[in-house]
């Protein structure tokens, strides 16, 4: 854990601030930057990279890919309720890629959006007030993508 936000931070520090002011990013820039994110740009700059791993570790992604399928095929649970359950998880980890690529799979698998509270409302229970910062983040991506649906 202190790795991660070692990382985090160093990562904030190498990258230049959009709005051109000198030093790094704070949590307070950072936040305002995030909040006018776009979804669709976001999940578009991470397919390249995403590309590269399976090219540079096939077998390893060939096997996550058979784990993603397995863990999808409806048995007891459909799939959309699946990908409900995957939000919910993404904000509980506090993943903005993972929230993007369910976020848009549980669209298109015909959830609401009040499923997609209902199963925020159940993130927030488990993980209290950080849960309650990331679930703006889906609420956010929700309304994007799912007009870009329409």
């Amino acid at each position: 854990m202190a790795l991660r936000r070692a990382q985090t931070a160093q990562r904030s520090d190498d990258m230049a601030r959009p709005d051109g002011a000198a030093g790094p990013r704070t949590s307070a820039n950072w936040k305002e930057e995030r909040m006018h994110e776009n979804w669709s740009d976001y999940m578009n700059l991470l397919r390249p990279a995403l590309k590269e791993l399976r090219g540079g570790v096939p077998e390893v992604m060939k096997a996550f890919s058979a784990v993603a399928q397995a863990a999808l095929t409806p048995k007891a649970l459909d799939t959309k309720t699946k990908e409900l359950i995957a939000i919910a998880i993404s904000v509980a980890i506090r993943c903005d890629d993972c929230i993007a690529f369910h976020v848009q799979a549980a669209i298109d698998r015909g959830a609401t959006r009040e499923e997609v509270f209902e199963a925020l409302a159940m993130a927030i229970y488990m993980g209290a007030g950080p849960s309650v910062m990331y679930a703006s983040h889906v609420a956010a991506a929700f309304s994007e993508l799912e007009k870009k649906k329409s």
